[in-house]
């Protein structure tokens, strides 16, 4: 959430500690106090780092944004007394990672790379299992198959999952969809 066309070219990012769950709320007050305070040329940006996660709940897949620090936020800032002072009073704020009640700004480097990993397009899967699990294939070639979970494959939203044919233990790769546990 950025708050003026022109950024102040001293401003470094700062971590803010919030309540766990409210950082959008949080973001969208200091938007508000920026703009009644008039401090859109030393507060510039909000930013809450999310990724796209890709969960499945009774066989469906669902594209979700989970917050990278929950309970964080990203201030592009000019730390002065004032600003300082309207950040730390929102409500919903409980400090400024840093020492003491001075704040650290993060590296050029940590800001690059956190933003680089929000503009991957690629998801990631939530894995709800892990090897040696007993699993039921419910869709696919192997419906119906009992089988235990030989590799996890949470970039890809697969298993591998050993299942018995003919006596004989056999590999079958199978979507995270495709699969229950037993």
């Amino acid at each position: 959430m950025k708050f003026t066309a022109t950024p102040n070219e001293d401003a470094l990012w700062y971590v803010v500690h919030t309540y766990s769950g409210h950082e959008q709320k949080v973001a969208i007050t200091l938007g508000e106090r920026v703009h009644l305070m008039d401090l859109s040329d030393r507060i510039n940006e909000v930013l809450i780092p999310t990724q796209k996660k890709i969960i499945i709940s009774g066989g469906k897949k669902k594209e979700i944004k989970e917050r990278m620090f929950p309970g964080y936020i990203l201030v592009k800032a000019v730390v002065d007394d004032n600003v300082w002072h309207a950040i730390r009073s929102t409500p919903g704020v409980t400090g400024f990672v840093g020492i003491g009640n001075k704040p650290t700004p993060l590296s050029k480097k940590e800001v690059d790379s956190i933003i680089r990993f929000m503009k991957l397009d690629k998801p990631t899967f939530e894995a709800k299992f892990k090897e040696g699990d007993g699993v039921k294939v419910t869709d696919g070639a192997f419906k119906d198959f009992l089988g235990k979970v030989n590799k996890v494959m949470t970039d890809q939203g697969r298993l591998e999952v050993l299942v018995s044919i003919f006596d004989r233990e056999t590999p079958v790769e199978v979507d995270f969809a495709q699969v229950e546990p037993v």
